[in-house]
């Protein structure tokens, strides 16, 4: 299998000014990650709020540059702070954001928010445009009729269908998918989770998931990389890190998540579905 994102060594420095007696201070957010994922899987990067996994987000995400180490997006390598990414390689990479109203602009109406990305990266004339936008809601469970729509129109889960069918309107080849549930009530949690799944099977999308909800990353992950302070205690397989947790910080961070039965959920919203069906 390919490999479509990897990164070696990367870290992530922040200056801090000092106050009026301090001293300024450098504090190093990622400190030295490395990570390589296949083609159709899906990294976890997990740990409490402050381990660095927004910040490495957004390195991969080509949205900050790294300090140090390199990040390489189909075998290229990548540094935005010494060349601007092509637009090419700009429509690779997609994220998909925590609070879907958040990055959606409340003026806009659905339809312009998927077409906006088409109208800047291609010459696409705006019915071919359009056209692809309602076939994109069609693919995240949404219909036509919501083109013309505002996103408060809609509830969170979604908004955060439409986040993700703006994500996929440039065909990416990788999705960085910070906390994307996490703001969602759990049984729509298990639909998006659901929606991603299948998006990942049909398109052969490689996603780098970011989370603290271990019952999600169970669910979704191939790989699950452990961070804490800014620093990967602990890297492996999904069912190896589970089954066995190597590193005391992930066996505390274990210990003190509650059971939440993704699948169990799942199945309830399949049998949901069925029925409608008959």
């Amino acid at each position: 299998m390919s490999i479509v994102v990897e990164g070696n060594a990367l870290t992530q420095d922040y200056f801090v000014a000092g106050g009026l007696f301090g001293k300024a201070e450098t504090i190093r957010a990622v400190k030295g990650a490395s990570f390589a994922v296949e083609k159709g899987r899906t990294l976890a990067i997990v740990g409490e709020s402050g381990s660095g996994k927004s910040t490495l987000a957004r390195i991969i995400a080509l949205i900050d540059r790294q300090s140090g180490g390199t990040l390489r997006i189909d075998g290229d390598e990548v540094d935005i702070g010494t060349r601007r990414p092509s637009p090419a390689l700009r429509s690779k990479v997609q994220m998909v954001f925590q609070n879907p109203y958040g990055s959606l602009n409340p003026r806009q109406k659905i339809g312009n928010v998927l077409m906006e990305p088409l109208q800047l990266n291609t010459d696409l004339p705006a019915a071919e445009r359009r056209t692809r936008a309602e076939a994109m809601l069609i693919k995240v469970g949404l219909a036509p009729e919501h083109f013309n729509r505002y996103p408060h129109m809609f509830s969170g889960g979604q908004r955060q269908r439409i986040a993700i069918a703006r994500a996929l309107m440039l065909n990416p080849d990788l999705l960085v998918l910070d906390e994307p549930v996490s703001a969602l009530d759990l049984s729509v949690q298990a639909q998006v989770l659901n929606l991603l799944a299948d998006l990942q099977e049909e398109f052969g999308l490689t996603y780098v998931f970011i989370s603290h909800d271990l019952s999600v990353v169970r669910y979704i992950a191939d790989e699950v990389m452990v961070m804490n302070k800014g620093e990967v205690v602990e890297q492996g397989s999904r069912d190896t890190v589970f089954s066995n947790p190597q590193h005391p910080y992930t066996r505390q961070l274990f210990a003190a998540t509650p059971e939440t039965d993704i699948e169990a959920i799942r199945a309830r919203v399949a049998r949901r579905r069925a029925l409608h069906a008959h």
